[in-house]
Order: C-alpha cells, then sequence, then structure tokens
C-alpha cells in the first residue's frame, strides 16, 4: 500500500493530500529514509512522522485497504 493512504487510512494523518505534502516536504522517513508518497508500505516497517515541534513514530502491525475508524489504531504500533 502506498505510504500516503496508509497515514490517512490508518488516520495518523486526517486526509491523503495532507499526507501527500508532509512526504514531498521531507518530514516523513520509512526505516530512517527520507520517504516520498508513492513508497510501499509493509507489515514491519518503522514510520517516523514530523509534526512541526511533535514527533511520533510507529511500527506497522497492519496493512489494509479500509478499516472501520475503531480498528485504525491496530493497524499500528506507537514506539
Amino acid at each position: 500500500m502506498r505510504l500516503d493512504k496508509y497515514l490517512k487510512v490508518s488516520r495518523l494523518i486526517k486526509r491523503r493530500t495532507i499526507a501527500n505534502e508532509a512526504c514531498d516536504s521531507g518530514r516523513v522517513t520509512v526505516n530512517d529514509k527520507v520517504a516520498k508518497a508513492s513508497v510501499n508500505v509493509k507489515e514491519g516497517d518503522i514510520i517516523n512522522i514530523k509534526f512541526g515541534n511533535k514527533e511520533i513514530t510507529v511500527e506497522v502491525t497492519n496493512v489494509a485497504e479500509t478499516v472501520k475508524k475503531e480498528e485504525a489504531q491496530n493497524m499500528y504500533k506507537v514506539l
């Protein structure tokens, strides 16, 4: 699954266009490498996102095309 879509489906970022912009500006890394929005995400990948002065690191535990709002938190584990 594309990184921008994963960020939206997992609800780490609310909109796919915002996820796309974050990737393009270099604020998202996958496995310690700056990632473009088109990078393929798989289980076990480590994603680091910088929101201004806040930073979050998560491990991908599940990749699904669609999930319910309640199940979105099961797609990743905060590190």
